[in-house]
């Protein structure tokens, strides 16, 4: 039976990866392909009882599952979440014992899932810079990923990095697990999905 899974996404920085994900999971899942909804709470994921009532909601329709993909930085001051296993414990505080639900965050931005993908940062940026002297999760609140992508851009293309337009770009045709095998998060969030789909 087709699994339908309900991903829970910040904004449409996170749909950009919408088809990045499906194409990597096609070449998975043959035959056992799932279907995905993105839904996109506009700037950061509900907590609390919003974040319980809209997963139950998502459960109670037509999901067999629901996965919430939040960043760790989220540009609060403090910081909302001190690292990715701080987020996803909090997300499951506030929803509770369901296990249809799977928390998951980007450690410390989705962003650092692209540096995997540097040779093509630096042909879209017009750089040779080089990658941060980092694991791609390791770059954190002081200097979250998007800011080093944000200087490459101006330094390069004399321009702004544009997360949906510069953030597609960089994941175009590319295989995820490369990233996957140099971010422990993004790995996570796969696997529950192939677990999810494939049980």
């Amino acid at each position: 039976m087709t699994q339908r899974i309900a991903i829970i996404v910040e904004g449409e920085t996170e749909k950009i990866f919408e088809k990045a994900l499906r194409d990597y999971l096609s070449g998975k899942l043959p035959g056992q392909m799932p279907r995905l909804k993105f839904i996109s709470e506009d700037g950061r994921i509900l907590t609390g009882d919003k974040l319980k009532r809209d997963v139950g909601r998502l459960l109670a329709r037509d999901h067999d599952a629901v996965i919430a993909l939040t960043d760790v930085y989220t540009g609060a001051r403090p910081p909302g979440f001190v690292n990715a296993e701080d987020a996803k414990r909090k997300m499951r505080e506030w929803v509770g014992p369901e296990p249809r639900f799977h928390p998951h965050a980007a450690q410390y931005e989705f962003e650092a899932w692209l540096f995997p993908f540097w040779s093509t940062i630096q042909r879209l940026s017009g750089t040779n810079r080089n990658p941060p002297p980092l694991h791609p999760e390791t770059v954190n609140h002081d200097r979250p990923p998007a800011t080093h992508l944000k200087e490459l851009f101006l330094s390069g293309k004399r321009r702004a990095y544009v997360k949906t337009r510069d953030g597609a770009a960089i994941l175009r045709d590319q295989n995820l697990e490369v990233s996957a095998a140099r971010c422990p998060e993004l790995r996570a969030f796969l696997d529950t999905i192939l677990s999810i789909a494939a049980p």
